[in-house]
């Protein structure tokens, strides 16, 4: 079955205690899971929720048996569950838990492989699927379409208290492609450029941020490898093609965040897959964090942090001072690859 707006309305109407959603893409089954939560959470305010792809039966039996303190029932969330790695014993009495359990609502989350542009679930997803069809509501997340995607564009505009002029949400489309985290993170930057009023066409086209943080990647690579001369020639494309300092530099805010965080994730002997979950990561963050681990590994953690806090004060400097921004990011540039060497 997919997903249905109203279909999911009339099962929460009607109290459904399941609810499972499935999709090769994160971003749309935590929209999802975030929707029925939101709905829950005059009725059930207590949440509990069970990280990691396996949580074990003890620690469901013990979340959804615990009454709520408020009287309600208790929501427990469980994101991005993975069937595939419990055993056919655990299943079953994973399965037989949600069947049993009358105090909770369960909001259940999984990404599944796609192949050939569509999912195709193994044995084990196939068993929880079929369980939670008839406990609840269980669906299959499509992708949207180009009028869905403008449709959460907008609503992304609006969450920054910003908005679209007429044809410019179609406009970011046409720059940037389906890809919901390269959407999202330029409405973010468009908002802040149209000082959280109306993003117009004009400063989608003007932007120039298409690959943006493909590019300052890049420039991050060249700085981690030493290539001074090479990144700040990659810079000057960049400005050339009127992107804006300030932009440039939140995205290179940015890859170097990833590379903190893949170098602490290293270090505590944690996944990129705990990465994404911790920080929210959507769309195809396994390549992003991939790169970021691989350019991390040239640089030792104090260097990152050094790198930081030039950049830090990059951005300080672009929003406050009357220096050219241009002498001021090629300076800052400088400084990385010397923080790069130094420590």
């Amino acid at each position: 079955m997919l997903y249905s707006d109203s279909e999911l309305k009339k099962r929460i109407k009607a109290g459904c205690a399941v609810y499972y959603f499935y999709a090769a893409d994160e971003a749309l089954v935590r929209s999802a899971a975030a929707k029925v939560e939101k709905a829950f959470s005059d009725q059930a305010p207590d949440t509990t929720v069970l990280d990691g792809p396996t949580p074990s039966v003890e620690e469901l039996v013990l979340a959804a048996g615990t009454i709520s303190f408020f009287g309600g029932k208790r929501l427990v969330l469980l994101p991005l569950v993975r069937p595939s790695a419990y055993s056919d014993k655990d299943l079953e009495e994973f399965c037989g838990t949600l069947a049993d359990t009358e105090n909770a609502i369960f909001i259940l989350t999984s990404v599944l492989e796609e192949k050939y542009g569509k999912i195709k679930p193994g044995k084990r997803e196939q068993k929880l699927i079929s369980a939670c069809e008839k406990l609840g509501y269980c669906v299959q997340m499509a992708k949207p379409g180009r009028a869905a995607l403008q449709e959460m564009a907008r609503g992304w505009a609006a969450e920054s208290g910003t908005s679209f002029a007429p044809g410019a949400e179609a406009a970011l489309l046409d720059r940037c492609g389906e890809d919901q985290f390269l959407l999202q993170n330029e409405v973010a930057k468009l908002a802040a450029l149209s000082s959280y009023g109306t993003i117009t066409t004009e400063m989608v086209q003007t932007l120039g941020t298409v690959t943006l943080d493909a590019d300052t990647f890049d420039m991050v690579k060249l700085v981690c490898a030493g290539n001074t001369r090479q990144a700040l020639r990659k810079l000057q494309t960049l400005l050339e093609l009127q992107n804006d300092p300030i932009l440039i530099t939140g995205a290179l805010i940015g890859n170097y965040l990833d590379l903190y965080r893949t170098c602490l994730a290293k270090k505590s002997r944690r996944t990129l897959g705990d990465v994404a979950k911790d920080f929210r990561y959507t769309g195809k963050w396994n390549y992003r964090l991939g790169n970021a681990e691989q350019a991390a590994s040239r640089m030792s953690r104090p260097q990152i942090e050094q790198s930081l806090k030039i950049l830090q004060k990059l951005d300080l400097e672009l929003k406050s001072s009357k220096l050219d921004q241009e002498i001021l990011l090629q300076k800052a540039l400088c400084e990385l690859t010397l923080a790069r060497r130094s420590l």
